[in-house]
């Protein structure tokens, strides 16, 4: 059962968080590595090495709730690094990173090395295995229904394929400051 799309709609708020990827949206900051396996006209799949990241939950299915993780996330690494911890989060790596399954999560991109501490309860460090990825990239307006639709053009062209994925769930993942000319959106939906 596909699951409801109305949380992408926080790809617009989710750019205000400080973090890029491909080489064209990195901006020269740290991004996660991959492999570019195949790229058609409809899609990428990459092969992403294995990665951490920063994430909290989103507790509400809408703009709001990503806006506060956002927050959460922001201001748990002000304060982890203002009180001088041996290993402090970097806040500008790319993406940030929207989850959509059971629940939603927003997740900021650690790059390798040493792993900090964590010391509250709501936000978790979680380490992504090496992983295959299709990728849809949108550099159209951020709204729910480009979100939406991007999100289907990717599954349509992935059973066009005959590739097989995760129908339960999906990332968005934003690159850039949302007012740069440089802002980036794609869709990640992970190979089954």
């Amino acid at each position: 059962m596909e699951r409801p799309l109305s949380v992408l709609v926080a790809l617009v708020l989710v750019s205000f968080c400080e973090g890029g990827n491909t080489p064209e949206c990195c901006l020269g900051k740290p991004c996660p590595e991959y492999q570019l396996v195949n790229k058609t006209q409809d899609f990428e799949e990459r092969l992403y090495v294995a990665t951490s990241w920063i994430t909290t939950t989103v507790k509400t299915n809408n703009g709001l709730g990503v806006m506060a993780a956002n927050s959460k996330l922001k201001n748990y690494c002000k304060k982890h690094n203002h009180a001088s911890q041996d290993v402090p989060i970097r806040v500008d790596t790319w993406p940030a990173l929207l989850t959509i399954n059971q629940e939603g999560s927003l997740s900021w991109f650690i790059p390798p090395g040493p792993m900090p501490n964590i010391t509250d309860e709501s936000i978790r460090l979680e380490t992504r295995p090496e992983a295959t990825v299709y990728v849809r990239v949108f550099a159209r307006a951020q709204d729910l229904k480009t979100g939406r639709d991007t999100a289907k053009e990717l599954r349509d062209a992935l059973t066009k394929a005959g590739k097989t994925y995760d129908l339960h769930t999906f990332s968005g993942a934003a690159y850039g400051n949302y007012l740069s000319s440089n802002y980036h959106n794609e869709v990640w939906i992970y190979a089954a």
